[in-house]
């Protein structure tokens, strides 16, 4: 009778872990994004070697406050670009809009030194739309470039 319990309890742990988060559609419901988004992280993670992967939200949202978010998080981005990225570590970049979030990682990645991010994993969930032009900034790094279409 107990192995039985074990049995349900395995099969409810399962269809669980098979629901899926749908895209939410709301650009400003931050809770829902990390959801949904960090569902795709946990699934593409594979390779990484450091403690967790470090996710950026891109913001969407014209309003000021947006704004002063995209340029706070673009200045620590382009900060940790120009320092270099252990082997092993994971950057992941995502966020309601698929181009803002392709102008953002163009902007930190601009910069970069070529080579500089050997061995690193960088994670672009966005539109196949931006996947070229991310590609391209990013290809020069060396980093170990996923795609994941939203």
């Amino acid at each position: 009778m107990l192995s039985a319990c074990h049995k349900q309890d395995d099969a409810q742990k399962a269809a669980q872990q098979v629901q899926k988060v749908a895209k939410p559609t709301d650009p400003n419901d931050t809770k829902a994004w990390n959801a949904y988004l960090g569902q795709i992280v946990t699934a593409n993670m594979q390779g990484m070697t450091a403690d967790r992967p470090y996710a950026y939200l891109v913001p969407a949202g014209d309003d000021a406050d947006s704004q002063a978010k995209y340029g706070r998080q673009l200045d620590a981005v382009q900060d940790v670009v120009a320092r270099g990225v252990l082997p092993g570590n994971m950057l992941v970049f995502a966020g309601p809009s698929s181009t803002k979030t392709a102008d953002f990682i163009t902007a930190a990645f601009k910069d970069a030194k070529p080579g500089s991010f050997k061995d690193v994993i960088v994670l672009f969930i966005g539109d196949e739309a931006d996947k070229q032009r991310v590609t391209d900034v990013l290809t020069p790094t060396a980093a170990n470039i996923r795609f994941v279409a939203m």
